[in-house]
């Protein structure tokens, strides 16, 4: 793209901040030398939405923009822990992206406010199993909006995996030694391990379902290529051949797809691990109405249809799946009705002893 074009486009607002990025990386220049809007001046006066790489693009709010002409400021962070902190040492933002599993964290230092739903036009089409996700709500009050769920699961390539069963044991297949993976994230994949120890709620495991699922974890160890820390690392050791199975997320089915390569999302007869994400609201807020708007454009079919189709992530309005056709679900592997699929589903859920498994983990990885 030429500089005149860019520039042109730039102006216009036809350009997401995730291209500019893009561009602006391959031209070796900072995000930072360039400002993102028309008007600087009324960028500062929309509403912050602290998230994800990748969640800061347009598709996700059309309603916002058509309504205020402007995308709300978007710093992002690279996980909601980080997020947290900043937020509890004075950063300002309205609006943040965690997942249902780290609410507790939030209201447990009192950084957030309730949500008055009766302000959220697409409230009522939201699936009910998701509103009440476990810690979400305080006193009947909603302290998180739930917009985004997916699943963590196996993908393996089937071309190179031969299994009579679907099961999270194919993680500790010795037939694939050095060509399986698991995330380095130990509030990952140690449910995930505690799942096959056969733990009653491996996400709050008693110390005997600890002591045996570190046991399976260091039997693992030794078939693993490595941890993965990026699911863009995942995806292209899939690709290459380099992974036969690894565990993994709905989006990066959709990347693998387009690239050609033959992947499959495995549903475990244990059950499929699943997670929702979605959006709280800081105490001090400082641009109150803008923030309940982009909340609302959040939950719109339209919203959800990107979330879909782009990301591969199912969304929180059931009103999106009736405006997806049967081709476009197929492609992201989700059902036309999540309902059933939720009854099925183990929910992550908040982990109680958190610094405990993260600190086992750190001592399988470590050989220790």
């Amino acid at each position: 793209m030429q500089k005149s074009e860019f520039l042109d486009r730039l102006q216009e607002g036809k350009l997401s901040r995730r291209q500019v990025h893009k561009i602006l990386l391959g031209a070796g220049m900072a995000l930072t030398t360039i400002p993102l809007t028309r008007n600087a001046a009324a960028a500062d006066d929309q509403a912050i939405y602290f998230t994800w790489s990748g969640y800061d693009d347009p598709g996700f709010f059309p309603a916002y923009v058509k309504k205020h002409g402007a995308n709300p400021q978007m710093p992002v962070f690279a996980d909601s822990e980080e997020a947290r902190t900043k937020i509890q040492n004075g950063f300002v933002v309205d609006i943040d992206h965690p997942c249902s599993t780290d609410v507790k964290r939030w209201t447990d230092v009192d950084l957030l406010q309730p949500i008055d739903t009766s302000r959220l036009s697409a409230w009522g089409t939201v699936f009910p199993q998701l509103k009440a996700l476990p810690n979400t709500q305080i006193d009947g009050k909603q302290f998180f909006i739930p917009i985004d769920w997916g699943n963590t699961s196996i993908l393996y390539r089937p071309d190179l995996v031969d299994i009579q069963e679907e099961s999270w044991t194919l993680l500790w297949d010795e037939r694939y030694k050095g060509q399986l993976s698991m995330a380095a994230d130990g509030t990952s994949s140690v449910p995930l391990a505690g799942i096959v120890a056969g733990a009653k709620n491996p996400f709050d495991m008693t110390d005997a379902e600890v002591a045996k699922t570190k046991e399976l974890l260091v039997k693992q160890k030794p078939l693993l290529r490595f941890y993965w820390d990026s699911n863009s690392t995942v995806e292209q050791a899939l690709a290459s051949g380099e992974l036969v199975a690894s565990d993994g997320w709905n989006s990066s089915v959709v990347a693998l797809q387009g690239q050609g390569v033959p992947i499959k999302f495995m549903n475990p007869k244990e059950g499929i691990m699943s997670y929702c994400c979605g959006l709280v609201l800081t105490k001090n807020a400082p641009h109150l109405d803008k923030a309940y708007d982009l909340i609302d454009a959040m939950l719109q079919p339209e919203a959800g249809k990107w979330l879909v189709t782009a990301m591969g992530y199912g969304h929180s309005n059931k009103a999106t799946f009736e405006s997806l056709s049967d081709d476009e679900l197929k492609a992201v592997n989700l059902p036309r009705d999540p309902t059933v699929f939720f009854e099925k589903s183990i929910f992550q859920q908040y982990i109680p002893n958190t610094d405990v498994i993260q600190k086992m983990f750190e001592e399988v990885k470590a050989g220790a």
